[in-house]
């Protein structure tokens, strides 16, 4: 058997390839539209992908099991598992092939047989492997995002993302019951997880790329909760709100991911192409690092730096109805951001520009616009005249914020702009720098004016030796 584990990064994602070395045939699980991959992996190993699929309707990246079945012509198998109102609306124009809970795909001498285990969502479906090779009993459990490293899968994304008002609690339950079927499996048996730590489509999930039942059974918080109701109660406590494109990613992937064209690099724009688009309401993403974009960027623009949490923020705070202009240091640095939209369902990018382009933009009479920065001891002395804005997440505030702040939270702040007074100056800050200068762009953008930063954020402000308050329950 031939076995792959391919991340990504950007999304704490996991597909897997595993091939039958005799057959030369591969199957990929839970690829994302980074289809180029996973072809690489399947000529490396000399095998040809004849099958294509995935555990469930993903939420948090646009599905790539689409395309790869359609650029090698392997069959698409899709669930049909779950309730009639989560059914895949595109498999049978897609030639799928429809599973549920016992029925196999065979691929040469490895066999995976769908289990269907609801929770994270009603049509979920694990893979166990079996390498009829070797034996007939499974080596493994593809549990996608059922249960993970340390965690389980998240019951309240349809509620929340989907808004199917109502369905957490039964969601919580299915998965309970599904766990349940789960400890009834060989402790020796390994799991193969779909996220890794940093998803969101988990509370705290481990570092760790895989495990076995055993360990999962001796450490996972969720297997040491005997009692449904017990168990229904933690796994819904504290959950964040997702970001706001999972309900794009849900639809979309439910309906049909667009099939991609060849991915070009983006057009580089002239300074009259710009001030075209952006009298067409194009939508500015800046990715350049925090401190550069503070000191020059197109007005209006919003900055998000090209790093490891990007497209998470992205997902919460870049329209999907704009089309985009790019903004980056160069053209490598603009062509890893497009492949990143691109995972998201971001294809609308209308141009580009590099840090050269804009300086050609200041010579054509273009403007630019700046974050200035306060130091602490220059926005300890103005406290009493500025708003002051924490941007951080709910456990950094707790731990301690500047006296007086408002905590509005990054990923929450533009649905909630009317609740900075608009009279007097804002100040924003996180812990370091970066999300407070993202804070202060989106703040810019929607018009407010003026707007600080706080160098070096709450880190710069402790160590100035200035006060920090904490909420006292």
């Amino acid at each position: 058997m031939i076995f792959q584990r391919l991340d990504d990064e950007d999304l704490a994602q996991v597909s897997y390839l595993v091939g039958c070395p005799v057959a030369g045939e591969a199957i990929v699980i839970d690829p994302t539209r980074e289809t180029d991959r996973y072809l690489q992996a399947a000529r490396a190993a000399g095998l040809r992908i004849v099958a294509v699929t995935e555990t469930h309707i993903h939420a948090d990246f646009l599905s790539g099991a689409r395309d790869l079945a359609a650029r090698t012509g392997a069959r698409l198998y899709l669930s049909a598992a779950g309730d009639a109102a989560w059914q895949y609306t595109y498999a049978a124009a897609a030639g799928a092939v429809l599973l549920r809970g016992g029925e196999t795909v065979t691929i040469g001498r490895l066999r995976l047989t769908a289990v269907h285990t609801p929770g994270h969502t009603p049509e979920h479906l694990s893979f166990l492997l079996t390498d009829m090779a070797v034996g007939d009993h499974p080596v493994g459990l593809f549990t996608g995002d059922f249960v993970f490293v340390g965690d389980v899968g998240r019951p309240d994304l349809l509620e929340k993302a989907a808004r199917v008002a109502g369905s957490a609690r039964p969601a919580a339950r299915a998965l309970f019951r599904s766990l349940q079927w789960f400890r009834t499996l060989p402790d020796s048996l390994q799991v193969w997880p779909g996220h890794g730590a940093g998803s969101a489509c988990g509370r705290a999930i481990a570092a760790r790329p895989q495990s076995t039942v055993g360990h999962e059974r001796l450490t996972n918080w969720a297997l040491q909760i005997a009692d449904e109701e017990a168990f229904v109660a933690a796994v819904l406590a504290g959950l964040p709100d997702p970001p706001p494109y999972f309900a794009v990613m849900k639809r979309l992937n439910r309906e049909g991911p667009p099939l991609q064209n060849e991915r070009r690099p983006p057009v580089r724009l002239t300074p009259d192409r710009v001030s075209g688009l952006l009298a067409q309401g194009a939508f500015v993403l800046d990715t350049r690092p925090a401190q550069v974009f503070a000191s020059g960027h197109l007005p209006g623009a919003l900055n998000i730096p090209l790093g490891r949490s990007f497209l998470s923020w992205v997902g919460w705070l870049v329209p999907y109805d704009r089309p985009l202009i790019l903004v980056g240091g160069d053209r490598d640095w603009l062509a890893r951001g497009v492949r990143a939209l691109a995972k998201i369902g971001l294809d609308h990018v209308a141009g580009a520009l590099t840090g050269d382009d804009l300086v050609a933009w200041v010579a054509a009479g273009g403007q630019l616009a700046t974050v200035p920065l306060l130091s602490p001891a220059g926005l300890a002395g103005r406290l009493g005249d500025v708003v002051v804005v924490d941007v951080r997440e709910w456990d950094e505030w707790a731990a301690g914020h500047l006296p007086g702040a408002r905590h509005l939270p990054l990923g929450t702040l533009r649905e909630r702009l009317d609740e900075i007074p608009a009279d007097r100056p804002v100040v924003v800050y996180c812990q370091s720098g970066n999300r407070s200068t993202t804070a202060a762009s989106l703040l810019q953008a929607y018009g407010r004016r003026p707007v600080f930063g706080l160098a070096g954020g709450l880190t710069a402000w402790r160590e100035a030796g200035l006060p920090v308050e904490r909420d006292v329950a």
